[in-house]
């Protein structure tokens, strides 16, 4: 990521890499993530690190949800992150590894580890606080807040359930990670807000295409049985004439 591409550079190489038409529902979503992306690549003190690549993976897979063709999904990825210089299988397989890390652990000794720092915590865990905790000039990202939540979310028990209490405990934890607790209370309301509006906008979408799926097939039915009725009324004809 050393090469100082303008914005304009990413766009072009994402374009060359993902040559598709968006549809609308996620065209936002794409854009956002690729400003951030090529923004977040010109920081100095920026590490893609594992509550980054958790963050960044939960976002693009819950804001794609309902992209038609699927086939189109991974490629969609890939060129977002290769357009700003990341490595989208690397950063796959640090989400994967960490949050199966935390799998089979219950909260509380989830929390414990972040508490301590990564202290006891599975290695893939510990070096994503080390980077940040350890860190007074790491760059902060928004996706780093949201791979937090996800990763609490991961974790055995009851509260790892429910949404609120992960946020409040997202929060509660912020500052052992080296986080504002003000930015990440901001950052992850604006994820929330953003994710219910999103599920409304699938499903209202997802209830137009089948509403037109059964418009054409009742336009369809309509034409055969036109269709059967004249040939009928040509047969009936046909008949009457020999008579």
């Amino acid at each position: 990521m050393s090469d100082r591409k303008t914005i304009a550079d990413s766009k072009r190489a994402f374009n060359h890499d993902f040559p598709h038409v968006i549809p609308s529902l996620y065209r936002r979503t794409t854009d956002e993530l690729l400003v951030e992306l090529h923004l977040l690549s010109h920081q100095k003190h920026f590490h893609p690190d594992a509550l980054f690549a958790i963050g960044l993976s939960q976002v693009f897979d819950v804001f794609t949800s309902g992209y038609r063709p699927e086939a189109h999904v991974k490629t969609l990825f890939d060129a977002l992150c290769r357009s700003c210089g990341f490595d989208p299988n690397a950063l796959r397989k640090q989400a994967q590894q960490t949050l199966e890390s935390v799998r089979g652990h219950d909260l509380e000794e989830v929390q414990g580890w972040i508490q301590q720092q990564g202290k006891g915590a599975p290695e893939a865990l510990a070096k994503a606080l080390r980077n940040t905790a350890g860190s007074t000039t790491f760059h902060y990202s928004r996706l780093m807040a949201v791979g937090l939540l996800s990763l609490l979310a991961s974790a055995q028990g009851d509260e790892s359930s429910d949404p609120e209490k992960l946020s409040q405990i997202a929060h509660e934890l912020s500052e052992s990670v080296g986080f504002s607790k003000a930015r990440v209370e901001k950052d992850l309301n604006l994820y929330k807000s953003n994710l219910e509006k999103m599920a409304q906008a699938v499903e209202l979408t997802e209830q137009i295409l089948e509403s037109e799926r059964r418009k054409r097939e009742q336009n369809e039915s309509a034409k055969l049985n036109t269709g059967s009725s004249e040939q009928m009324s040509q047969g009936v004809e046909a008949c009457s004439n020999i008579s």
